[in-house]
């Protein structure tokens, strides 16, 4: 029977300060456009951990089910895998916690919509329930669309433009164009980590049928695109600073920019793939540390 530590493995903790970073990014936007709801907000917290968690347990059940996770995979060892969680009760786990992100992500949307747009209520409750087919059909199910090199657009999606467009949506009532520029930059760098696990993974990806962007684009070519992804994350985020430009301590989130570079100058120089593996906990922090410094930058600027 699996033990609680085996769960909390399963949820892989490592991988939600980057969840979080685009509810942080909404949450702080909508502040500074002058409309936070705490409760839509906290709501948005919580519903995103439990997608994440419904992710990641969805995806140790996927590849453990087509063989992709086995004795040559170079990521750390999962739960399915090695037996700690049979395959039933990782079902069950899925159900559970998608009942539950289920549960207080319908919460969250009438908090949010219902006194403005029914719907809005109703797009939103689509793109929830979107949001867990996603989750689910990135390696799990007969049509996995990870599997076919389309998770690059999915993470992009809802790590970027959905929660941190959905987020201020949902605290404001309203969507300004200009505030998809920060969104880009969380898609982007979200982006960049699923990346750097598929580049750790490619040999194993490839023999497996699993092929990931890096799969197709080779080793050099994948280290290119990251660069790419990571620069443009950049750039999006500096346009939206200088378009609403007060002060200049609203530039202070470039305080993180020195561990992008070095990181991707780095990556460059990495010699053997699972050499990649600390490369994603450090640009989920670094994405984590970008975004609370964006929020301070714009809290201090209108003081």
């Amino acid at each position: 029977m699996a033990t609680i530590k085996s769960w909390i493995d399963a949820s892989r903790p490592r991988t939600l300060p980057l969840a979080l970073s685009g509810i942080f990014m909404g949450c702080g936007l909508a502040w500074f456009y002058g409309s936070l709801d705490l409760t839509v907000s906290i709501l948005a917290i919580i519903t995103a951990t439990l997608i994440q968690v419904f992710s990641n347990f969805a995806n140790d059940y996927g590849d453990s089910r087509k063989g992709t996770d086995n004795p040559l995979r170079l990521g750390p060892i999962r739960t399915v895998q090695s037996g700690e969680i049979s395959i039933k009760e990782m079902e069950y786990g899925m159900l559970v916690i998608g009942i539950l992100s289920f549960i207080t992500g319908l919460w969250l949307v009438y908090m949010g919509t219902w006194h403005i747009s029914k719907i809005a209520f109703w797009v939103f409750i689509s793109l929830g329930i979107l949001s867990l087919l996603a989750a689910y059909f990135y390696t799990a199910g007969k049509i996995s669309y990870g599997y076919l090199g389309l998770g690059d657009l999915f993470v992009f999606l809802f790590f970027g433009l959905l929660p941190v467009g959905g987020v201020f949506y949902l605290n404001t009532g309203y969507l300004p164009v200009e505030v998809f520029l920060p969104a880009i930059s969380m898609g982007l760098f979200s982006t960049g980590v699923l990346n750097l696990n598929n580049m750790r993974d490619m040999a194993n990806d490839r023999n497996s049928g699993k092929f990931t962007i890096p799969v197709r684009m080779g080793s050099r070519g994948s280290r290119y695109y990251h660069a790419t992804i990571i620069l443009l994350g950049w750039f999006t985020a500096a346009v939206f600073t200088c378009g609403i430009f007060h002060s200049f301590i609203q530039f202070i989130y470039f305080l993180t920019l020195p561990f992008f570079i070095w990181d991707c100058y780095r990556i460059f120089r990495v010699q053997h793939e699972k050499e990649l593996d600390p490369f994603l906990k450090r640009l989920a922090l670094s994405t984590l540390a970008f975004t609370l410094l964006f929020f301070v930058g714009l809290f201090v600027s209108v003081l």
